[in-house]
């Protein structure tokens, strides 16, 4: 994988999951998208919703192992596939890849290993250990690992012991709140700073919304690496963790999340283009989209190439 691949600006994909759903995905318990893997009728679905990115104009494909972190498959009873499902996903992108005839780049999702939009507070061997895990899976078939929304500086710091152990490198993708702060109130800065002198292929704000996106410009205008967005739509600004089983009523269970944070309808297709020129005439390489973002949302940024 070129270091300097996003030096030039680069279209990856959008939200995956979601867009499932609205296809006929029937998910089971909170697994969300890993469902589509424990299925094989759904394959078929997952490869054409890879392809409508490529098609849209997409550069990057990111896998559908989001939802495949084994905390969660263990909560749904399902850890035994873990392997398996992982590596389907690849496959699959894979697929996707071959039958679009084109040079695109495939990232492998490595998520938070708890829950999505919280700090992970457990000592950074502990999170390593449960990454390295997963990333072993994807690094055979993936161009670089994309560390898919997580939340602490600790979460970067066993990314990147992993990145250097598997000889692989990594896109940061951290989360941000409406104050500029990860969500263990650490600093962009520290990021920047910790992450200088690394091999890392960049960092992007990944599953934010537009507004928290451009107020953190500013803060970008230090980072000494390539740097962009990947933004949601939820209508809430500061989405939490998604009901669990400890947390949820059983109706609750497995419920779309679009039902908690709600769907911006605020945002046209030309708002979100001139979003992201605005991204790009700031100094950002690396655009996509995240939850709610559709592959004819990356058809109207993929002319910003």
């Amino acid at each position: 994988m070129d270091s300097n691949f996003f030096k030039n600006v680069r279209i990856l994909d959008g939200g995956m999951g979601q867009l499932l759903l609205e296809k006929g995905l029937v998910t089971m318990g909170t697994l969300w998208s890993a469902s589509a893997l424990l299925d094989e009728k759904y394959h078929q679905l997952l490869i054409d919703t890879h392809l409508s990115y490529i098609n849209a104009g997409a550069d990057v494909i990111v896998t559908n192992t989001f939802s495949c972190r084994k905390y969660r498959l263990t909560e749904n009873k399902v850890e035994d596939q873990f392997e398996i499902i992982n590596e389907t996903a690849c496959k699959l992108a894979l697929d996707a890849k071959k039958l679009s005839k084109k040079n695109i780049i495939i990232a492998g999702s490595l998520p938070s290993q708890r829950d999505s939009y919280v700090i992970d507070n457990r000592k950074v061997r502990d999170i390593e250990k449960d990454m390295l895990e997963q990333a072993i899976i994807l690094n055979d078939y993936v161009d670089f690992l994309y560390l898919d929304v997580i939340s602490s500086l600790s979460e970067v710091e066993a990314a990147m012991n992993i990145s250097k152990n598997l000889n692989k490198k990594i896109l940061i993708g951290i989360h941000l709140k409406k104050n500029g702060m990860l969500p263990s109130n650490e600093k962009l800065s520290d990021l920047f700073k910790i992450s200088e002198d690394s091999d890392i292929l960049g960092i992007i704000c990944a599953c934010v919304s537009p507004e928290i996106s451009i107020k953190a410009l500013k803060d970008f205008k230090n980072c000494k690496k390539p740097y962009g967005f990947k933004v949601n739509l939820w209508k809430i600004d500061e989405p939490g963790p998604i009901k669990t089983f400890n947390t949820a009523k059983p109706d609750e269970i497995g419920a779309n999340p679009n039902i908690s944070f709600g769907i911006r309808d605020d945002v046209s297709l030309n708002d979100f283009y001139k979003i992201s020129k605005d991204m790009v005439d700031n100094g950002a390489t690396i655009i996509g989209g995240c939850c709610e973002t559709t592959p004819d949302h990356i058809t109207s940024i993929s002319k910003l190439k």
